[in-house]
């Protein structure tokens, strides 16, 4: 088992220190201005050694530590015509390949190279550091999580790759990505779904909702199709399972419970779910008819906050 890492606490934050977001031109490979236009910062060294450094296209391959394993087409297209416009705000991080001087290895980033290479960037902004197999294992995952790059099942393998081969309890996950505990919690229990809803999952048919509702269900499968063609809620999915079970949802008893929940309708609670499963936090909606509403964002670390400030605002 491998040694977690010290100074890992905040993802890539701990590793990349105060390096600031750089912004590389948007250039093509016959712009008159010279190599220096061509993906990346002038300023930038392109040398040998660690730190913040231009690198070819050419120069970096994916790395073996990338939990991302689905890299979807129009996703790639939108982020090229980004980097093509405003250029590539967050460099990659990579280390050094071993034999193979000038050659690096991405750690994160690899969906950024991939729309570079779309965009025709010559070069790209890379962070370079020195990262053990292990080290690289866990940096990849973290920011990957807090990027929020990951499909559910994705990301309940980093978990479960994190608590195995790095000794992490669910409360240090926690705190290391920003998510609720509840969330992590959720989303390791996705590995006793059946391959059948994982693959739906991962196709984006079926929402974590419908896949919790679903575990341990002796016709999960069988559900799982239903709800793709009938385009089932969660709570209808719920439904099905408690008449099964012979469970009966007492309403009246939920009322009480929560009652800023009963006072909202189908939709709007569906809307605070799926926003909830996708930052792993509280959210709270309140709808105001034509005067408007608001909508809050329950954080519990100031970790998680800046998680949620950097998803609104770089999402490449």
């Amino acid at each position: 088992m491998a040694e977690r890492k010290r100074g890992l606490g905040r993802g890539l934050s701990a590793l990349i220190g105060d390096a600031a977001p750089v912004a590389a031109p948007a250039t093509k490979p016959d712009d008159a201005r010279g190599p220096d236009a061509m993906g990346a910062p002038p300023s930038a060294d392109s040398g040998s050694g660690t730190g913040l450094k231009t690198l070819g296209i050419d120069q970096l391959q994916p790395g073996p530590f990338q939990p991302r394993q689905n890299f979807n087409a129009d996703e790639l297209d939108a982020l090229a015509q980004s980097f093509a416009k405003s250029g590539i705000l967050q460099p990659l991080v990579v280390r050094p390949v071993k034999g193979k001087p000038d050659q690096f290895e991405i750690i994160a980033g690899e969906r950024r190279w991939r729309a570079a290479q779309i965009a025709k960037l010559h070069s790209v902004p890379a962070l370079v550091q020195p990262l053990s197999d292990s080290e690289a294992l866990e940096v990849g995952i973290i920011e990957n999580v807090q990027r929020s790059d990951l499909n559910p099942v994705e990301e309940s393998e980093a978990y479960q790759r994190l608590i195995d081969e790095f000794s992490y309890t669910q409360s240090e996950l926690a705190d290391v990505v920003g998510k609720s505990r509840s969330h992590i919690a959720n989303l390791l229990r996705l590995s006793q779904a059946t391959p059948a809803v994982r693959k739906l999952l991962v196709e984006g048919a079926l929402t974590m909702g419908h896949a919790r509702a679903l575990l341990g269900h002796d016709e999960a499968d069988a559900l799982a199709k239903r709800i793709v063609s009938e385009g089932l809620s969660v709570r209808a999915v719920e439904a099905l399972v408690g008449d099964a079970s012979g469970v009966k949802p007492n309403a009246k008893a939920s009322a009480k419970t929560n009652p800023r929940t009963a006072e909202k309708d189908a939709d709007t609670r569906a809307v605070e779910k799926t926003l909830s499963d996708a930052l792993g936090l509280g959210v709270d909606i309140r709808h105001q008819g034509e005067a408007g509403g608001t909508l809050n964002i329950n954080y519990t670390s100031l970790d998680q906050l800046d998680s949620v400030i950097a998803r609104l605002l770089f999402t490449s």
